[in-house]
Order: C-alpha cells, then structure tokens, then sequence
C-alpha cells in the first residue's frame, strides 16, 4: 500500500526537487512583463507543482502533467509560443514568480487575501475543497477534537493556513515541504490526521481502498488562480479573457473532465 502511493505522490517530490535545481540556474532571466515580451522572448515559463495530482504529477519519463500542465498548454497554444514548465514547491513558487524565474504560476496556488497582498491573481480556472482527513476509525468531527493530536500539513499551503486558524493550542501541527510528504507520514503512524485536499484524499482512496480514509470536516472551499506579479495589468487582462474563452468554448470544461472526472465546479463560474 505505502509504494503504491508512493509511486504517485511521495517519489514525485524527489524528482521535483531535482528538476528544480536544474531548472534554477538558467532560470533568472526567464520571466517577461508582458504578453509581446514573452512572445519576443519565444516562450512561455510557467511555474507549476507537480506533486499534487491530479492537478499536478511527475510521468515515468520525468516530465510533468495533470491539469494544471494541460492549462499550462492551453495558454501556450492561445498565445502562440511553446510553454516551459519550471517544477516548484508550495514553500517556493510566490518566490519563483516574484524573482523573475517564471512568467506565471498556474500552481493549484488558491485565491486568498495575504496571497493578493503579493501576488495578482486571475479569474478562477478550477477550485477545490479543503477539509481534515484522518482514518474512518478516528472519531474527530471538529476542530476541538484535534486537542492533543498529531496533524499533518503541507508547509505554507491554504490547509496550513486553515488548521493553524482553527486548531486548538494543544494540538501538533506537523508540516511538511509537501503532500506526498505529509501522506506518507500519515501511512508511517507519525500523525494522526491530514489537512488535504479533496482530490488528493479521492486519490489515497483510489490507490489504497484498504487505509479507509474519509474526510471528517472541511475546513474552506477555495477557488484557484493564475499568478502574475503586481502591475502586469495588460498580461492580467489577457490571461482573464484566455480563461473566459476557454470556458466558453468548452477547453476547460474538457480538462477538468479528463483529470477529476467532472464539470467545472460552480464556484468557479461565480
């Protein structure tokens, strides 16, 4: 059970962490402020994760995909250059963007205030759900029930944020540089309890049945964006009328369909 979860979730980021540092030192350069830049420049660097799938996953080959690899494509091809996917981490990829080694980030990164204090954000192009996950045996229906427990987190992400916000003060919040790393630590004995994402949890229970994990709480519902620095407004507005083209015309709807199974979600279109 453990390796084959690893093999989707905990190996993809030791590969990330090695395509970035690869990516790292000719990476300086990468970024342009706007969209005849970036066309001048003749590519497109996008920074995406790719240890949160189905967002975002390694293949056999190395190479990353998922959906946000597929949007990532998506804004490639409307813009007309190729697309360069530079792999970053949840601690990193506001650093990435902000010290120009990415263009954009489409990094499952969510919409939240302190994140626009940093970044500019576009419309929605997906949303997911963030709640508690532990195995269906533990009995935690809410936050108060965490006193004393061990839960684990991904670092610096949106159910970092959330559990921290709620949790009680005796409760341990073990973070971790990843969710692959904080899944494993769950299947190892070393917490009790996971801040997730619901397509990550539907992705634990795809590959091991067998943990009966359930989600017991959700902690926020939140929608994603496309980051861009502050100030490309021009670059804003094209990357806004990009995601409403591809709504309107289907392409999205198509990507979500192949990598979670549905529709886009309503808050996305709200």
């Amino acid at each position: 059970m453990t390796l084959s979860i690893t093999r989707r979730l905990a190996v993809a980021g030791a590969m990330m962490a090695a395509a970035v540092a690869l990516a790292a030192p000719t990476a300086g350069p990468a970024a342009a402020q706007t969209v005849d830049e970036i066309k001048a420049k003749g590519k497109l660097t996008i920074g995406m994760l790719v240890d949160f799938p189905p967002f975002g996953i390694t293949t056999a080959d190395g190479k990353p995909d998922g959906y946000d690899a597929d949007v990532a494509k998506l804004l490639g091809k409307h813009m007309g250059v190729p697309v360069e996917i530079v792999p970053v981490t949840g601690p990193n990829r506001i650093p990435y963007l902000l010290t120009n080694k990415v263009d954009l980030l489409v990094a499952s990164l969510g919409i939240t205030p302190a994140r626009a204090e940093q970044v500019q954000f576009s419309e929605p192009y997906a949303a997911i759900e963030i709640g508690l996950v532990a195995p269906a045996n533990t009995k935690i229906k809410e936050a108060a029930e965490l006193s004393g427990k061990r839960v684990g987190v991904a670092r610096a992400s949106t159910q970092d944020n959330a559990l921290t916000a709620v949790a009680p003060k005796d409760a341990r919040i073990m973070r971790f540089d990843d969710d692959a790393s904080a899944v494993q630590a769950m299947l190892s004995g070393q917490v009790d309890a996971l801040g997730l994402s619901n397509v990550v949890t539907k992705e634990i229970k795809k590959l091991a049945p067998q943990a009966n994990y359930e989600m017991k709480f959700v902690l926020n519902r939140q929608v994603q964006g496309i980051a861009m620095r502050k100030g490309q407004d021009a670059l804003l507005k094209w990357v806004n009328e990009f995601i409403e083209t591809a709504k309107a015309n289907g392409e999205l709807n198509e990507v979500h369909k192949k990598w979670l199974g549905t529709d886009l979600p309503p808050l996305t279109k709200s």
